[in-house]
């Protein structure tokens, strides 16, 4: 069986509900705000960073010769040189 609540009670309820909603919507608006870490894939910077390496790439430069230009290691060239092999393959298939 459920018991009733009186008119105090429920003030209290809704007073603790709207203390909790208050916080989260805290907690929430500091995750909106939070800066995403780590690599983001194809973002203006990283763009701009793979399309300098196609041209360099493309003009003969060795991977090691690009990642000292751009100053990245060479596992993110060697990720940039999967992706437009990837993307020439994609091209060449259609």
């Amino acid at each position: 069986m459920k018991r009733e609540m009186n008119l105090e009670e429920a003030l209290k309820k809704i007073a603790k509900l709207e203390q909790e909603n208050k916080e989260l919507k805290e907690e929430l608006e500091y995750y909106k705000n939070k800066k995403a870490s780590g690599r983001q894939k194809h973002n203006a910077k990283w763009t701009a960073i793979y399309n300098d390496f196609v041209a360099c790439y493309e003009d003969g430069m060795t991977l090691a010769e690009i990642a000292d230009r751009n100053s990245l290691s060479e596992r993110s060239i060697y990720r940039y040189k999967a992706y437009y092999e990837a993307l020439k393959k994609k091209n060449a298939d259609e």
